[in-house]
């Protein structure tokens, strides 16, 4: 095997992960397909010998790009995505395209289309793919505090978004099932309700990959037998309380029907900035 080879194997790895962060950016398939293929291109041309974290390395690059992409598109004056639909890409792939199209309801990319590309970048890779902000600011060429006030800015329009009722019994059911297994420490039942991508993040760092995710959850197993359904701002979640008062919460995004983000709360300065609604 050749060095290009190993490096082109070694992208493939990420390259779902890779289109899912391009997509969210730029709210069209094709154009998400086209900033996976830049960052290729990037990445060949580059030498990543020194890099400890590839995947790290090719999502802020693929964030450069989507955000040089979403600077253009503002430059050409573009209609926005209220008339967004998925666009056609060199090759179709309906299979594909459902599959993006349910990561990311036509509302919230509605409401992404509202933000200036700055605040969608800070947004889409520190609060969907945990990016540390000290990365997004370099990103942008800012400084942390700017990006987080930015992802700051952005995250409060997205709790607007409210999830249609069909789509909230659907996750419920899915969220049930992970409780379940997470209580029965059923490492085969989790990995059944979690995207091969999934990513789990909490106040010390990411954790990311079914396996890793699963076998995260299955050892929390006393806490998950404690562990109530919640609505988190208004999106399907599980809280742990004491006392009455949350101590962890739990908020999920998905993917065709599959758990694809847990971000995990416990700093009490985050949980008091939470909306938890009993259901």
């Amino acid at each position: 095997m050749t060095d290009n080879d190993f490096l082109a194997e070694r992208f493939e790895a990420y390259r779902g992960h890779l289109r899912a962060v391009a997509y969210r950016m730029l709210g069209s398939a094709a154009e998400a397909e086209d900033a996976v293929q830049e960052a290729w291109l990037r990445l060949s041309r580059s030498d990543t010998r020194e890099v400890e974290n590839l995947g790290g390395w090719l999502t802020t690059v693929v964030g450069r790009v989507c955000l040089d992409m979403l600077r253009s598109r503002r430059t050409r004056g573009e209609e926005p995505l209220e008339t967004w639909r998925p666009a056609p890409s060199a090759e179709p792939d309906p299979a594909q395209d459902a599959v993006l199209a349910d990561s990311v309801g036509l509302a919230l990319l509605v409401v992404l289309d509202t933000l200036s590309p700055a605040e969608r970048l800070a947004f889409v890779l520190h609060d969907l793919f945990g990016v540390p902000f000290e990365e997004v600011a370099r990103v942008l060429g800012r400084n942390t505090a700017a990006a987080r006030q930015l992802a700051s800015r952005a995250r409060r329009r997205v709790r607007g978004v409210e999830a249609p009722e069909a789509d909230l019994l659907r996750q419920r059911e899915v969220v049930d099932a992970f409780l379940a297994a997470a209580r029965g420490g059923d490492f085969d039942g989790l990995l059944a309700v979690l995207d091969p991508d999934v990513v789990a993040r909490t106040e010390a760092g990411v954790n990311s990959g079914a396996a890793r995710v699963a076998a995260g959850a299955a050892s929390f197993a006393h806490l998950a037998r404690i562990a109530r359904p919640v609505l988190v701002d208004g999106a399907t979640g599980l809280a742990v309380s004491v006392d009455g008062r949350p101590e962890r919460v739990l908020a999920f995004a998905f993917v065709a029907d599959r758990i694809s983000v847990i971000d995990i709360v416990t700093d009490p300065s985050r949980l008091a900035e939470l909306t938890i609604e009993e259901v």
